[in-house]
């Protein structure tokens, strides 16, 4: 399957919308990712908003590559574009890949929007791509991330030690985490229960 034959699919749910990534969306993300200044942020790859086309850029390059799928993500309340997520390191013959390149705006992050995302997005791997494992990294000393991954239901593979170099010239211990199809039933059960969860507290203020 080719990640351009894929491409055109929309992803929505109730509070966000996932848009396939375009250069259009470039002008929108500068402003969110000013939400919290999240280039400055040691732990995340949020680029600097002078840097947008150059970062959509490269995504779209990995696309035609075959390697990723971008995403815009898409705050359905407001209508405004909030961040930015990413299937990538797909490896089509071993039917694997990795969600990552995830960042949200300040005002978004720990609402429902991460919890759709990732529903959506493993739906979507699972149930359409028809991978049989979904893989998440992050930086080691990434505690919030860690919990969030593991909230997901995800079980932890291992640690890449001295894996990458970063920007700042410190070395970066990765710990790998993935979901696997036989998991999928369950996490997607406990996915739509904080979703629904977040409904309720919502109605009830």
């Amino acid at each position: 399957m080719n990640a351009q034959e894929v491409k055109d699919n929309t992803l929505v749910g109730e509070h966000v919308v996932l848009e396939p990534l375009t250069l259009a969306h470039a002008p929108a993300l500068s402003i969110a990712v000013c939400d919290g200044e999240l280039w400055q942020l040691w732990f995340t790859k949020a680029p600097h908003p002078d840097n947008m086309n150059d970062y959509v850029s490269q995504a779209l390059l990995d696309e035609q590559n075959g390697e990723a799928l971008a995403f815009a993500v898409r705050d359905r309340h407001s209508g405004q574009i909030v961040g930015c997520t990413r299937i990538c390191h797909w490896q089509q013959h071993h039917r694997r890949l990795e969600i990552g390149h995830t960042w949200y705006a300040k005002s978004v992050q720990r609402t429902a929007v991460n919890t759709e995302c990732k529903l959506l997005l493993l739906s979507y791997a699972f149930e359409t791509l028809a991978v049989i494992a979904v893989e998440f990294r992050t930086h080691i000393q990434n505690e919030v991330s860690r919990q969030a991954i593991c909230r997901l239901g995800a079980n932890q593979d291992g640690i890449l030690r001295n894996h990458q170099i970063l920007d700042n010239g410190t070395i970066r211990d990765t710990v790998v985490y993935s979901i696997i199809d036989s998991e999928w039933d369950e996490v997607k059960m406990g996915l739509r229960n904080k979703l629904n969860v977040h409904r309720l507290h919502t109605h009830i203020n």
